[in-house]
């Protein structure tokens, strides 16, 4: 999750690249600044959030929370309905 200033052209650049790593790492966009990933196990989760810790712009927030898939999945729609590209099930999460 993040929120990066877009007030000059600088900072649209760095927004745009930070987005760019992010999408180019697997992320999807699950709605506007929350992207979403899948990692096999904690680890890999840990190593995915140090490869982003080096693309950071220095201004604005970048927050990560990890949750197991059985807990994305558990997620409850109070307005509005999932993405049809994302199908979920308590054994693996796809993204097509």
């Amino acid at each position: 999750m993040f929120d990066l200033p877009t007030e000059t052209t600088e900072d649209r650049k760095k927004y745009r690249e930070f987005r760019k790593k992010l999408i180019n790492e697997g992320f999807y966009m699950m709605q506007y600044s929350v992207y979403v990933r899948v990692c096999p196990n904690r680890e890999v989760a840990k190593r995915m959030i140090e490869r982003l810790k080096v693309n950071i712009p220095p201004a604005g927030f970048v927050q990560a929370l990890m949750v197991t898939e059985k807990q994305f999945n558990g997620m409850t729609y109070l307005a509005g309905k999932p993405k049809e590209t994302v199908k979920a099930s308590d054994s693996r999460m796809v993204i097509i």
